[in-house]
Formats: C-alpha cells, structure tokens, sequence
C-alpha cells in the first residue's frame, strides 16, 4: 500500500497513491456477501452494487475473485458510458508485480485473442445490418400472417390446423433467435434501442421475459457448462451430464431417475416438455415473483393477440390446446439446436481457465449452410457467437477463419460438425455419461 507524497511549499495537492493487492488476497473476495473482481488490472468491490448490476447479480457475482477484463468486454457494447458507474467501485489495482491472469490462466492466449479481437473492431465485424434484421423481423411477420390466413380461409379442420401449427411453431423458433440478437445488444449501436427492441420482441411475439431471459442466458455465457454457475446444465437430478457429474452421483449412490436410460427417456421429458412446461411455468413465476411488471405487460399482449385472432376458430378450450401444441412443436426444435452446441462438450466444475479457453471447451460449431444459418439462427457458430456476444450473427462467418487460425496457434481443438452428426451426439453422449454413472453406482 503506498503513502503520499511530502507536499513541496506552494505545491498543489497531490493525490494518493491507489492501493495495490495480491492475487492471493483478492481471491478471498469471492464469497456472495463480499465480491471483489478485476478489470484492467483496477480491482473493483462490487459486494454492495452487484444487485444493482443490469445483467443479474449472479452472472457477475460468478467472476468474484477473478479477473473479469473479457467478459466485461464480450457483454457491453458502450464501453465509455458502462466505466462511469465502475467509477465509485473501484478500491485499487494489481500490485506491479502480480500477473494481469489469476489462477496461471494464460497469458499468452488472453494476449492473443485481444489481438484479435482489435482485428474483428478493426473490420467492422461488430457494426450490423440493420437491412438483415428487418427482412428477418418481415419474414416471421409473414409467417404469422400466412397462419392467420390458412385457418380464415380453409377452416379449422384437422389439416389446415396442423399446417398452422407447425407454420405458427416455425415463426415461433425464429421469433426466438431474433430476440436473443437483442438480448446480446447485437443490433443497434445504442444498449437501451436494443432492450426496447428485445422487450418487444421476447414479449409481445413469444410471450416471455426479457429479465428472466437476461439473468439466465448471461450467465451461461459467463461460465458456460460449469456447474452451479451456468443454469443450462442445471437438470434438476433429472439428468447427469459430463464426466464428472454421473461419476460424483454414482459414488453417492444417487438414483433420481435410471439415469443409464437417459438417452431414451431424453425423447419423453426433453425436447416435448421444456418449453410448454418448465419454461413456461419459471417465467411467468419469475415476472409475478420478481415484479416485472413491464415484460408481464409485454407477454399478456402476446397472449391477448394469440386468443383475440383463434378463440373465434377454436373456442377459449381449443386455442390454449392449440398455444401448447404449437410450444410443443417449438420446444423440439429448440431443445435439439440449443443442446447440439454445448451438452456434447465439456461440463465440469469451475476449472479456471482464461475467457478463450473456457469458451473452446464449452462449445462446438455445425457446418455452414443457408438452411443451417437459417434452422438455428445462425448458432451453428456457436464458438464465435461465444466469444463475441454481441457481434451481430451474419458477420460470425467472417471472424471464424481469424478464431480456427488462433485455435491452431495454441493447439486448441475446434470442433465442427456436419448438423446430423451434432443431433446424433446429444444422444451418444447422454449415452456415455449415464454409462459412467452405472458404472460408479455399482462399482465404487
């Protein structure tokens, strides 16, 4: 810690010197009632404010302890307007001596990778097309009018019900990755046009919430497949995933379900149910428990417009069958895209590696095509959709060759997949890790 100055005669005052610590001591902060991070080697006490923090307490809670200087970069885009509020946090920096990396992440790497990120800002990689996006937003607003029509004018008979329904889920998939666009602010220059646009979106077209969307998909960006911290592999004992999970509850003797069979009874309870039972269910909890009154607004309009256009064709009974065929239909194109990228991969406890690193092991891309781009709103480049959240999705193509060039430099694997070959994996490797339980739970 330093000391001030002697102050010369007629000198002005000097300021003092900024507090130093050790990685050692700024490690201890890491604990839910005392959080300490580091960015740009200034250290930051965000104990009091991380409830305050926009993206949800515990996305940058999860980094307590850390140095959190590329995910800070990876989630904001204005930069300049974001420091302001960090300004009254900050207690000190490294000492000049320590490593920018804690845990001996790699330096070399972070690096690296910053380089290339300069190079993708360089290129303009991070600036959208705002003509891609409303041809995007006119192509689900063209849909829905398709299944308006197609009931109007056929009747609600059993074939044209169907082809509405899978028309009505189609729009729904899509309305569903252009509201993650927003939730990224990958669309508009300015934070606060793209949480407009995206309470808009997720509310008024799918009925959900962007806050409960928020705190949930930020952190697993921040720690993707680490357990207690990315809620995506937080199955509820229903399934066990990885390697180290189904050893752990195998040696425990834990037996919530048969979990060797997991990759059958994935196709009763996974892709149907997600989305019209669990997801449904947690997101109108969290807006009435959370008192978001703002995105229950949004949702209830998209509810009202849903049953105003099909209870004359169905009755009040038949549209909320209708509503939960169509989510159900929706849930398995969902559930198959979202888990073909991560749920393949490493899941593991908190290994502490540095922020390129973390997102490689974590995620895994399927070949580029139109009809790929377009069936998983362009996640197929999972990994640089992961590495740079907020760039917008038709320019991930274009910063891949610059990640796969990286990936080599540093033997990282960088895993990419013909689609089929993604969608068989989900199931070989719920395969394996039920087999890893059985084995634990009989042996050990």
């Amino acid at each position: 810690m330093g000391k001030g100055g002697n102050q010369g005669e007629g000198a002005t005052e000097r300021e003092a010197p900024m507090p130093t610590f050790r990685w050692e001591e700024i490690q201890k902060h890491n604990l839910r009632t005392d959080q300490w991070l580091v960015i740009d080697r200034k250290v930051y006490n965000i104990t009091e404010w991380s409830h305050r923090h926009p993206g949800g307490h515990r996305v940058i809670g999860h980094y307590a302890g850390e140095d959190a200087t590329d995910v800070f970069l990876a989630f904001h885009r204005n930069l300049d307007f974001v420091r302001k509020f960090m300004k009254p946090l900050l207690i000190g920096e490294l000492a000049p001596e320590e490593p920018s990396q804690d845990h001996s992440k790699n330096s070399q790497i972070t690096e690296d990778f910053r380089a290339l990120r300069k190079t993708a800002e360089d290129m303009n990689l991070f600036k959208s097309s705002h003509l891609f996006f409303l041809l995007y937003l006119a192509h689900i607003i063209v849909m829905e009018s398709i299944a308006w029509f197609t009931i109007f004018y056929f009747g609600n008979g059993w074939i044209p019900t169907v082809i509405t329904a899978f028309v009505l889920a189609t729009s729904q998939a899509q309305a569903g990755w252009l509201q993650h666009d927003y939730g990224h602010l990958s669309v508009y220059k300015k934070s606060t046009w793209n949480h407009i646009a995206h309470k808009f979106m997720i509310g008024h077209l799918k009925g959900a919430s962007a806050n409960w969307w928020n705190h949930r998909h930020f952190q697993h960006h921040a720690k993707p497949n680490i357990f207690h911290k990315d809620p995506d592999v937080n199955m509820l004992h229903v399934f066990v995933l990885g390697k180290w999970q189904p050893i752990e509850y195998g040696k425990k003797k834990l037996k919530y379900l048969p979990y060797n069979h997991q990759h059958e009874y994935f196709f009763l309870i996974g892709p149907p149910l997600l989305i019209p039972l669990y997801f449904q269910y947690q997101i109108i909890t969290s807006m009435i428990v959370h008192r978001d009154w703002v995105d229950l607004a949004w949702a209830i309009s998209y509810y009202a417009r849903f049953f105003i256009t099909y209870i004359p064709f169905y009755g009040v009974l038949g549209a909320i069958i209708f509503l939960n065929f169509i989510r159900f239909l929706e849930s398995h194109w969902f559930v198959w895209v979202t888990q073909m990228n991560h749920i393949v991969m490493e899941i593991d406890q908190e290994p502490y590696r540095d922020w390129f690193s973390s997102q490689l092991v974590a995620t895994c891309n399927v070949e580029q095509s139109f009809f790929n781009d377009w069936f998983s709103g362009h996640l197929n480049f999972q990994i640089e959709h992961h590495l740079f959240p907020t760039m917008p999705r038709h320019n991930l193509h274009k910063v891949a060759p610059l990640v796969r060039s990286l990936c080599a430099k540093h033997g990282i694997e960088y895993q990419q997949k013909p689609l089929l070959r993604a969608l068989q994996d989900i199931i070989r490797s719920l395969r394996q890790s039920g087999q890893l339980w059985l084995d634990a739970y009989l042996h050990k």
